[in-house]
């Protein structure tokens, strides 16, 4: 068969979804921390030889558009590149794009002597050094106090691991053996790709390998120019107050081929950790720009041809080093949600009402009380997302940026961390009323079971509340608890909080916001709400006009 035949192309595009599926797989089963094999809070994806995605596996849609930006910069700062080298890095300056915990590995991949593909992933690893457990504190005013940075280096030459830069990643861990299993975990996984792309090469030749890939990111494009001819032209703006008192302010400008998001009126970076990248605000984009333009499709380069993302460097969403930048995923996301509130009005049928949007990120740790082994929760938390006109919004699932992760079963969370979970139900609290009900949010309890523990977290959406649509009620807010005998403190943000024997950690997040005028409910559906326990008669008589 010629290079163009259309069977062939579409069974090695079909073939590199495979491959990153199967590189996600071999990462799951072989990690040893629950954050990557239970949370899933991963990426896997191919570039072609420039580091354009060609393919991607399931996880975190924010750490997969990480991987080509991680790949073109270790193109552009290394020319000795090799079969069976690893490369990984993790520095936002240097190809990392996220935070330190974030490593990227990324493999080339050659049929003969040419460089045709890169197998890479991305995954959260529980601690890296830096200041705090965890390598995350909301005290760090500059990346060095966040943990070890590893500017886009050689980890395997030839084949043939260096030692000396293994050992230096896993002496600045506080939980070497969990960092070095995950670090492995991630090189059998880059290898497990890359096998299998030789393997299509040699059986289609290396022309067809390539033509496949440059022929699915074509058919990527035309995908998001066919469906961005759907969406309302224009220019869109939105100011939005936030939790810290900042504004942050969007232009979204949409055309018949081009869809453009200007974030250079915003704040300076942050003298602490809530900063982002450029390259992490671009993935944000991303993300709402997908969830627009033919979002059933895999995403590769093409499919992000017509997005146009201007920034400010020294903005918040655009920092420079060396500034902090730990917490840069609630930054993120509320990049994600700037422009899906901008846009939601104007396109009711494919956007919801805010949801909880925050990752409400949740790191409790101390020494294991049966091990003796220092242990670190890393946990994103689960939310209410908002209700759609003719439909309630979802109930505990992760915010929009996440996609495809899970939180962590009670059980295993007792064993591996040595605490006790005594409650996980739904968030009853008011919020999210409407014709069509928000999602409910979570109620988490976290009890310690040893002395000298911490909690540090960072949410937002606690003060400025998840947005309603078409006269609904907006969200109830994220926090998180902490109990101490009789006293209870109630924080938003907090790093390296004293926890000892029987303080109970409750995480505490929003309801979606609510769709159209509560007094419009269906009179069964406020029934069943009241029957639920979601509201109480009092307050389904006073919001929908109930009658019991």
């Amino acid at each position: 068969m010629s290079s163009t035949d259309p069977i062939t192309l579409e069974i090695i595009q079909n073939s590199l979804q495979a491959a990153a599926d199967e590189m996600f797989a071999a990462m799951r089963k072989t990690a040893m921390s629950s954050i990557i094999y239970e949370v899933l809070d991963m990426g896997t994806g191919i570039t072609d030889a420039q580091g354009r995605i060609a393919s991607s596996g399931a996880g975190i849609p924010a750490f997969i558009g990480v991987l080509d930006k991680s790949v073109q910069f270790i193109l552009g700062k290394h020319d000795d590149i090799h079969p069976g080298d690893v490369f990984i890095t993790n520095d936002p300056w240097h190809g990392g794009v996220t935070h330190l915990n974030d490593l990227v590995l990324a493999m080339p991949v050659f049929a003969g002597d040419q460089l045709i593909a890169w197998a890479a992933n991305i995954a959260h690893n529980s601690d890296v050094g830096g200041m705090a457990p965890g390598s995350l504190s909301g005290e760090a005013t500059e990346i060095f106090q966040e943990g070890l940075r590893l500017p886009a280096v050689k980890l395997i030459r030839k084949g043939v691991t260096d030692q000396a830069v293994m050992d230096i990643i896993t002496t600045n861990s506080r939980m070497p053996d969990f960092l070095l299993g995950d670090v492995w975990a991630a090189i059998a996984s880059v290898r497990v790709g890359a096998k299998r792309l030789e393997g299509l090469a040699e059986k289609y030749g290396a022309e067809t390998f390539i033509k496949a890939m440059e022929n699915f990111m074509s058919f990527g494009e035309a995908s998001a120019l066919s469906e961005l001819a759907h969406l309302p032209k224009g220019t869109f703006e939105l100011s939005e107050d936030q939790d810290d008192g900042r504004v942050y302010n969007v232009k979204v400008t949409i055309t018949d081929t081009d869809f453009i998001v200007d974030l250079r009126d915003n704040p300076d970076q942050d003298n602490g950790p809530t900063n982002t990248s450029q390259d992490g605000t671009y993935v944000c984009a991303q993300m709402v720009f997908k969830s627009l333009a033919d979002p059933d499709t895999p995403a590769n380069d093409g499919s992000f041809r017509p997005l146009k993302v201007l920034t400010r460097e020294g903005s918040v969403f655009h920092a420079k080093e060396p500034a902090a930048i730990g917490f840069y995923f609630e930054t993120e996301v509320r990049v994600y949600d700037l422009i899906w509130r901008c846009l939601a009005p104007h396109i009711p049928d494919r956007l919801p009402a805010g949801h909880f949007s925050s990752i409400c990120g949740t790191f409790i740790g101390g020494i294991h009380p049966d091990t003796g082994r220092q242990y670190t929760i890393i946990e994103p938390q689960i939310g209410g997302w908002g209700a759609w006109e003719g439909r309630d919004g979802n109930p505990c699932i992760f915010s929009g940026f996440h996609g495809e992760t899970y939180n962590t079963p009670a059980e295993i969370s007792e064993a591996r961390n040595g605490l006790y979970v005594d409650k996980m139900a739904l968030n009853t609290e008011p919020g999210g009323e409407g014709q069509f009900t928000g999602g409910r949010g979570l109620v988490l309890e976290y009890r310690i079971r040893t002395e000298n523990g911490f909690l540090t977290a960072g949410y937002t959406r606690s003060k400025v509340k998840p947005w309603s649509l078409a006269g609904g009620h907006e969200g109830s807010g994220n926090y998180v608890e902490v109990v101490k005998g009789e006293e209870t403190e109630r924080y938003a943000f907090v790093s390296g909080l004293d926890l000892t024997t029987d303080d109970v950690v409750r995480v505490v997040t929003s309801s979606g916001a609510g769709f159209g005028d509560p007094k419009n409910r269906d009179r069964k559906a406020v029934a069943m709400d009241v029957k639920n326990g979601f509201v109480t008669p009092e307050a389904a008589a006073e919001i929908y006009g109930h009658q019991p």
